[in-house]
């Protein structure tokens, strides 16, 4: 799942890129409010982390201009405002949640993980489709409980596309949500890892169940 991290102090937010990374989010970072809400308008992010006393623009300026574009990717304000009038404001123009500093890295992976379960209809910490099992918060793959070994990036285009499912996912979103912006877009990466990722569901499954869709993109079928 990729993020976008809106906030002004560099330490913080390169922390706070480090410590989601290695819970195996991708993020994107902006230590200012213009810029960030550039990457916001352009990019798909799965949720965006938000301050609101940024430089050159308050971020709740950013979450309206971003609402009213019709952009409804998950938001959680980050910030040291912690005055009750502040929160109501923030979750009434459109924020999911409001976490305010000093805070556990654990607790913000915790309101990632559950803003990210809400916008794509999950109220279960899993996924289940058929026999397979996806646990996003320890990064696991079950196929009728036994795990599945998946490398990290292989696990996250797993995630994305179960995410999604029933639809076909064309290769250009899975692109836009489990890579970050230096990624190559020409780069035949995505291929072998999707190949890698098919075989070793095959392996365990005893059947395909990563399907192709020519021209369309790739999709999940577990049923015999």
């Amino acid at each position: 799942m990729r993020l976008l991290i809106i906030e002004d102090n560099k330490e913080l937010a390169d922390s706070m890129r480090a410590g989601l990374e290695k819970a195996g989010f991708q993020a994107d970072v902006s230590y200012m409010g213009n810029e960030g809400e550039e990457l916001a308008f352009i990019n798909n992010y799965d949720a965006i982390l938000l301050d609101l006393n940024l430089p050159d623009k308050d971020g709740i300026d950013i979450l309206k201009f971003l609402r009213s574009q019709h952009i409804e990717t998950p938001v959680i304000i980050i910030t040291a405002r912690d005055e009750i009038e502040d929160r109501a404001l923030g979750l009434d123009l459109g924020a999911d949640d409001y976490l305010t500093k000093p805070f556990q890295l654990l607790e913000l992976r915790a309101r990632v993980q559950a803003v990210i379960r809400r916008f794509y209809g999950r109220t279960n910490p899993f996924i289940e489709i058929g026999g397979l099992t996806i646990h996003p918060a320890s990064r696991k793959a079950l196929w009728n409980g036994k795990e599945i070994a998946l490398a990290a990036k292989e696990f996250d285009i797993l995630e994305y596309i179960a995410e999604k499912h029933p639809a076909v996912v064309p290769s250009e979103e899975i692109v836009e949500h489990v890579y970050n912006e230096d990624f190559d877009p020409f780069s035949t990466v995505l291929r072998v890892h999707l190949s890698k990722l098919r075989k070793k569901l095959e392996n365990a499954c005893g059947k395909n169940i990563l399907v192709t869709t020519r021209g369309k993109g790739y999709s999940l079928c577990t049923e015999d």
